[in-house]
């Protein structure tokens, strides 16, 4: 009997046409950016990639494994062709120096993407901030026009209020300037 009073719920539909359209134009501009990549950046973050993977743990344990086992001279028959290890060091110096530069150049690009993705999510949040200041301000002349008496008429005023990025910025960074400075001047 409960069956008949209930129903299943609907599959749901496919996202918002502007959900839709807004992650096509993401994967575009991530293709675009990577056919846009220099062949140096290309190089970079393949190499990144590869030395980031357990393929390349693998390799690296099957190839310094067997030069350390093969000049311990645990290897019958295979003479020893570096018994200190001073040109394994050398390889593993080089190594790290070259694979920590190509690194540093994959993080200073995934840095930039980053920041441009920073500075869209602010404007994105400075244009959402006016829109709502303007939809509280029409909101605001709506209740006074059919004279209702808001609780917080103080809270209202402010929320229609426009912010001033620049001076939101430059207070934070004026109060992080008194932090560190309070913090530096009670060091011995």
């Amino acid at each position: 009997m409960r069956d008949d009073l209930t129903y299943r719920t609907p599959p749901p539909e496919g996202m918002s046409p502007v959900l839709e359209r807004n992650i096509q134009a993401l994967v575009e501009r991530r293709r675009r950016q990577q056919e846009q990549a220099t062949a140096e950046q290309r190089l970079a973050d393949a190499i990144t990639a590869f030395a980031g993977s357990m393929t390349f743990v693998y390799l690296h344990l099957a190839a310094f494994g067997f030069w350390i086992v093969a000049n311990l001279r645990w290897i019958p028959g295979l003479t020893a062709w570096d018994p200190s290890f001073v040109v394994l060091a050398m390889v593993a110096s080089v190594e790290a120096i070259f694979l920590s530069t190509f690194v540093l150049i994959s993080q200073n690009r995934m840095a930039r993407e980053a920041d441009k993705r920073a500075d869209l999510d602010l404007q994105i949040s400075l244009l959402a901030e006016h829109e709502l200041t303007k939809v509280a301000d029409v909101l605001n002349q709506i209740a006074h026009h059919l004279q209702i008496e808001p609780k917080s008429q103080a809270d209202l005023d402010e929320a229609a209020r426009s912010i001033a990025p620049e001076r939101v910025l430059d207070k934070i960074e004026e109060t992080s300037r008194r932090g560190s400075g309070a913090a530096t001047s009670m060091a011995p």
